[in-house]
């Protein structure tokens, strides 16, 4: 069965090269290569005409300029000749087994397979970054996770019955096309070892950044309701409370900061302790210190990001109802749901 791996690069310049190198060395090499340029105006499409030239890949180079994530994603698989397509990421580095693990449950008969990813980091702030936002693999439920698209593999044909990525949603796509291809086919076969390695984010500003756009994506797909109403609810009336009590009633109630702030760093710290190991204990204690930054910053974007997505939501028009569109496939006694 011919394997076809897509991805979509918007300015990625030196960062392809390390994509392309790891998927010339795959135990398993991929029939076909197929990357979807968004208009990239640095060296990228050079680049990608380099590794095209050398032959070592069977690389098809795809423009569509002004294309969102869903959109490149979804001409590159349009244009794929396998019935089985494996996504990733720019910038990533794949291990050498990825592509062979990745498929290997689709190609004993599942339709849908999750790979995982591990963090990649360079300096001692992405170490900590790492820690702080990632899940190790012990943490993850088989049954309900939905992978990132860096990681994961399908059949085109489920692609196509699921109305392929959602091209209205440009941030959070990956999890709207998940569930899809999870209430159409039960859960993903998880395959922890099919591990794609990226970089995380290298400074709190590009973080930020991150992280809003990622809640503005769950506002406008109508994502995770209650996540982000217990985070309006911590910041905005819980944490006044107590420090209003703390002032007014008694001085013990500051001790409920940290109860909640061991709650809040302890997992990460757990994460980020056995990464430290060889370093100074000045910079064990900088990497710690990291952490409630860091997740403070986090929850900052998100509480900005995520009400900017559902107004998009509410005023736009744009937006599509894809869980009543799942429930009505459902009730028509169908798996699949229909096209954006």
């Amino acid at each position: 069965m011919r394997v076809s791996v897509i991805t979509t690069v918007l300015n990625e310049g030196e960062s392809i090269r390390t994509l392309l190198d790891t998927l010339t060395h795959q135990s398993r090499l991929p029939d076909e290569v197929l990357i979807t340029d968004g208009g990239s105006t640095d060296d990228t499409l050079a680049v990608l005409h380099e590794y095209a030239r050398n032959g070592r890949l069977p690389l098809n180079i795809l423009s569509a300029p002004g294309s969102n994530i869903s959109e490149g994603r979804n001409v590159a698989i349009r244009a794929a000749s396998g019935p089985i397509i494996a996504t990733t990421d720019a910038g990533v580095h794949l291990s050498p087994d990825w592509l062979s693990k990745l498929v290997a449950p689709i190609q004993a008969g599942s339709a849908i397979s999750a790979g995982f990813f591990l963090p990649d980091p360079k300096n001692l702030f992405e170490t900590a970054m790492g820690a702080t936002v990632l899940p190790h693999k012990a943490e993850i439920d088989p049954e309900s996770f939905l992978p990132s698209s860096r990681s994961v593999a399908f059949l085109k044909e489920s692609w196509e019955a699921v109305g392929g990525y959602p091209e209205w949603l440009d941030y959070c796509e990956d999890l709207i096309f998940d569930m899809r291809l999870r209430d159409r086919h039960g859960p993903f076969t998880f395959v922890p070892d099919a591990v794609a390695h990226f970089r995380p984010r290298g400074s709190l500003g590009s973080f930020f950044t991150q992280y809003y756009r990622y809640a503005r994506g769950d506002g406008k797909a109508d994502l995770w309701r209650v996540r982000h109403a217990i985070r309006y609810v911590t910041y905005l009336l819980g944490i006044p409370l107590i420090i209003w009590l703390a002032i007014t009633h008694s001085g013990w109630f500051w001790g409920l900061f940290l109860l909640g702030g061991a709650a809040y760093t302890h997992r990460p710290a757990v994460h980020l302790w056995p990464a430290l190991a060889a370093v100074s204990l000045k910079e064990k204690l900088a990497a710690l210190t990291l952490i409630p930054i860091i997740r403070l910053v986090g929850d900052a974007a998100k509480m900005i990001g995520y009400p900017v997505g559902v107004w998009w939501r509410l005023t736009s028009g744009r937006a599509q109802d894809w869980r009543a569109a799942m429930a009505a496939g459902r009730g028509r006694g169908e798996k699949g749901v229909p096209a954006d």
